[in-house]
C-alpha cells in the first residue's frame, strides 16, 4: 500500500457544462460520496435493517485567489454546470481521478491580515465516474 502527500493534487474544471476543463489553481479539495441508507426494519428483526440507496456526491474546493483566473466564478455562474476532474495525484497517478458534471458555488474571502482566498462547493449534476488503474 502506498501512502502519498497531497502536493500533486489537481482540480480541473470548465466554465460551462460543455466547455473544455482547465487546471484551476487551488490548494485543497474534498469529495463526499455519502450513500443514502433507507430503513427497512420489519417486525421480528433483531435490529434495525437498512438498504443502500443512491450516492449524494458533493464536495468542497479552496485555494488562493489569482487575479488572472476567473474559472471558479464563471463556473458558478453557468446554467449548464461545470465539467470537473479531481485528481489525488496528477503527477504520479494521472489516470486515477473522479469526474463528472457539477453545479458549482463560489466565494472569496479578503482579509487585511492574510492572503485572499477562494472557496466553493459542488454537487453532482449527473452521473460521476471514478477512473482508477490498480497496480
Amino acid at each position: 500500500m502506498a501512502r502519498e502527500h497531497g502536493k500533486a493534487g489537481r482540480v480541473m474544471m470548465s466554465t460551462t457544462g460543455t466547455g473544455v476543463p482547465a487546471v484551476v489553481a487551488l490548494s485543497e479539495w474534498s469529495l463526499n460520496m455519502a450513500t443514502d441508507q433507507v430503513e427497512v426494519t420489519s417486525f421480528g428483526d433483531a435490529n434495525k435493517t437498512y438498504v443502500q440507496g443512491l450516492k449524494d456526491l458533493q464536495g468542497t474546493i479552496s485555494g488562493f485567489w489569482e487575479s488572472t483566473s476567473d474559472t471558479l466564478f464563471q463556473a458558478s455562474d453557468s446554467t449548464t454546470g461545470s465539467l470537473m476532474y479531481l485528481y489525488p495525484d496528477a503527477t504520479n497517478h494521472a489516470v486515477d481521478y473522479w469526474y463528472g458534471l457539477a453545479n458549482v458555488s463560489a466565494s472569496i474571502t479578503v482579509s487585511a491580515t492574510g492572503a485572499n482566498t477562494i472557496s466553493g462547493t459542488f454537487s453532482a449534476r449527473g452521473s460521476w465516474t471514478r477512473a482508477w488503474v490498480t497496480s
